[in-house]
């Protein structure tokens, strides 16, 4: 299907890369989140700059998993000026700081979305999680990381240290448009958007076959449904409910 603006075409394209890109991830993720859900475990998810959309989109949302933390530190958004967060992102040994803020036990899981997956904050994330025995996936553009270096003194990046990796697919730069001088048309967020419900919806049909509870979110606007039971099964381990 053609679109009349640009942008749409080439978002078009780009979750059709991401489908076929993540053919073998995607029942990954979801099994894995299945798996967490089953268990009473959490999923944190953690991001730096606009990576952390991701984690907001999971988060307590409106036909969304209740069992999910994001790990929003201020240091790590634009809340206090985006040259601030740009250069902490990249500033070693907060990723500790972060990680002890937060109540993450065995059996847990971790989701980390970078799409450049080379600054510090992140890459030591996702190496607390290994040496913690925390199961993480990487929502990064596996074709970027690979060609650029690693800005955290390990020099490892995002994608070498996770267990499962999710591929945004986005060019390098995350801009899939040429508008004179400018590159613009940024697809990042939105493609790990996609993969990341893609992955929630389809744990959903596993558990659903499994004739387990679903622990979804129902949207407060709609007379009818109440949340309450999600926050008191989960309100001790979530910090930000």
């Amino acid at each position: 299907m053609a679109y009349e603006f640009e942008y749409l075409n080439l978002l078009d394209s780009l979750l059709q890369r991401t489908a076929a890109a993540n053919r073998d991830g995607i029942p990954a993720l979801a099994q894995k989140l299945a798996d967490t859900i089953r268990s009473d475990r959490i999923i944190h998810m953690f991001g730096t700059g606009h990576s952390h959309m991701a984690g907001i989109e999971l988060f307590c949302r409106a036909g969304g998993l209740g069992p999910v933390d994001v790990m929003l530190d201020p240091d790590c958004l634009a809340e206090h000026g985006a040259r601030r967060s740009c250069a902490l992102e990249r500033l070693t040994g907060l990723a500790d700081v972060i990680y002890d803020q937060y109540v993450i036990s065995p059996g847990d899981i971790m989701i980390i979305t970078s799409n450049s997956g080379r600054n510090a904050v992140p890459v030591e994330m996702a190496a607390r999680c290994r040496r913690e025995g925390i199961w993480c996936c990487a929502v990064t553009n596996l074709a970027q990381s690979q060609a650029c270096t690693s800005r955290a003194p390990c020099g490892k990046k995002l994608y070498e240290l996770a267990d499962l990796v999710l591929d945004t697919c986005v060019p390098a730069g995350d801009a899939m448009m040429q508008i004179g001088t400018a590159k613009t048309g940024p697809g990042s967020t939105i493609a790990s958007l996609a993969l990341l419900n893609t992955a929630a919806t389809e744990a959903l049909k596993i558990l659903q076959a499994e004739g387990c509870e679903l622990p979804v979110f129902q949207s407060q606007n709609v007379d009818g449904y109440d949340n309450d039971a999600l926050y008191e099964r989960y309100g001790d381990r979530i910090k930000n409910f």
